[in-house]
């Protein structure tokens, strides 16, 4: 249901533009203000389930979840809109690892919890992938409230099931909740987004702009220096003097940087460039999902095998070339030579996340493990509220110029196949200098490799 709603809406942004009478700029919010609720508060909700209860916390989530669906689908304006989103957003960010501590606390045996874990993220992948199809027919057929309202029937069936079948547990060891922390990154990251979307719209230099970005430096600065004073911060500064623990999950902001801000852009492509209908662009966009939920699953055994390096840099550099390569792509190009391209960045991106959260794992202890796995998720729905909002941005910059929007999305393609090889680039560099750390074949490594897929679908 969470992945559902991070590929079900791109399918409808066409009819909310149109229905909503709405901007670029709407579009952007209505997906960013889900995005990022969900980076901030990720870490905080798994703190909450192992302290209050994990049961608790998960129907809690679901509960907010699915009345935030149902206030999203009767919204009449894009304010009520983004505010049902963040509503979901936070029932999101309880529900997700709460499911997932709720499967490792039911399952104490190592094979079952892998076989567990492993079913938990297959149905999270299928999430994923018949999330564009699944938005293109029922806003084909209803209208865009019919891509929320289909969770309120899920989420009903959960609170039922879930308060007789699932067993309360707890975490007596759980850390403090970082109050001062969360808050802070939340501000500072919102207005940092604010300053972002709104900036093509107020204008670079106008004061409101000037000052959130202001504020922002100020409140991420004043972030920094909390979490380096408390005792359980939930972003521990000590772990980013790690270099294989720094580079994998800067890649990571990279990762969701071009993934989300690029995906932000297909559906719109197909039907505003190339004239396809709302049902047709969501099957089309399949390419990408589907060749991400086939090659997960193999890309930690792959890193396991090779080294994260080799298979990262690799996964990187195919992304950035998929995303020049749609750059290319205008109205006239015939789906033929579309699809591949799709596919290339969907396979790209999928040999990096797994590798990626393996190597944040290997990085530290054992008993940091599901830290860093959690670190590793948040810094990538980071990279995808950055990204939404700058390659936005960036269509709006072009169009102020004068080009076309066809244009504005090439460039936008350009800009995240720029930056996605860069950071190919300097990833191999420096994972090369972390080899003694990310050798290929070591135990630990092999360990957090292979687990990682686990992960890998739930935070696509």
């Amino acid at each position: 249901m969470v992945l559902l709603d991070n590929t079900i809406v791109g399918a409808a942004l066409p009819d909310m533009q149109h229905r909503l009478h709405t901007r670029l700029t709407g579009l952007q919010w209505i997906v960013d203000a889900y995005v990022l609720l969900v980076a901030m508060l990720l870490l905080t909700g798994g703190v909450f389930a192992d302290r209050f209860g994990r049961k608790r916390v998960y129907l809690s989530g679901v509960a907010v979840f699915t009345v935030a669906s149902v206030l999203c689908s009767v919204s009449a304006s894009v304010g009520w809109l983004v505010a049902g989103r963040v509503a979901q957003g936070i029932g999101a960010a309880a529900l997700s690892p709460a499911s997932l501590a709720l499967l490792v606390a039911a399952h104490p045996g190592a094979r079952e919890r892998v076989r567990a874990i492993g079913l938990w993220a297959g149905l999270s992948g299928i999430g994923l992938a018949v999330g564009p199809v699944v938005g293109g027919v029922l806003t084909e057929a209803f209208g865009w409230p019919a891509i929320f309202l289909v969770n309120v029937p899920i989420g009903v069936v959960l609170l039922l099931a879930g308060r007789r079948v699932l067993d309360e547990s707890r975490n007596p060891a759980a850390p403090a909740l970082d109050i001062p922390g969360t808050v802070l990154s939340v501000l500072g990251v919102g207005t940092l987004t604010y300053a972002l979307i709104e900036g093509g719209a107020r204008g670079w230099a106008s004061p409101v702009i000037l000052g959130c970005f202001a504020a922002a430096l100020a409140l991420l600065a004043a972030f920094v220096a909390v979490e380096g004073r408390r005792s359980a911060p939930m972003l521990p500064p000590r772990l980013f003097r790690r270099r294989l623990f720094t580079v994998s999950n800067t890649a990571m902001v990279v990762v969701g940087f071009a993934l989300m801000g690029s995906s932000f852009f297909f559906s719109q492509f197909f039907v505003h460039v190339q004239g396809s209908s709302i049902m047709r662009a969501g099957l089309q966009t399949l390419p990408m999902t589907l060749a991400m939920v086939v090659v997960s699953p193999y890309a930690g055994r792959l890193a396991a095998r090779y080294g994260f390096r080799g298979v990262v840099t690799v996964g990187l550099a195919l992304a950035g070339l998929g995303l020049l390569a749609l750059g290319s792509v205008h109205a006239d190009t015939g789906y033929a030579n579309v699809w591949w391209r799709l596919a290339t960045v969907g396979v790209g991106f999928a040999l990096t996340m797994s590798p990626l959260t393996g190597a944040a794992i290997q990085a530290v202890s054992p008993e940091e493990g599901g830290l860093a796995s959690g670190i590793s998720s948040t810094t990538r729905q980071f990279g995808a509220v950055l990204g939404v909002a700058v390659l936005g941005a960036v269509v709006r910059t072009r169009q102020s110029d004068g080009a076309s929007f066809e244009a504005g999305l090439d460039s936008a393609f350009v800009a995240a196949g720029i930056v996605t090889l860069v950071c190919a680039a300097f990833t191999g560099l420096l994972l090369a200098r972390s080899a003694p750390e990310a050798a290929p074949g070591a135990g630990p490594t092999r360990r957090a490799a292979t687990d990682a897929p686990s992960e890998t679908a739930e935070s696509v």
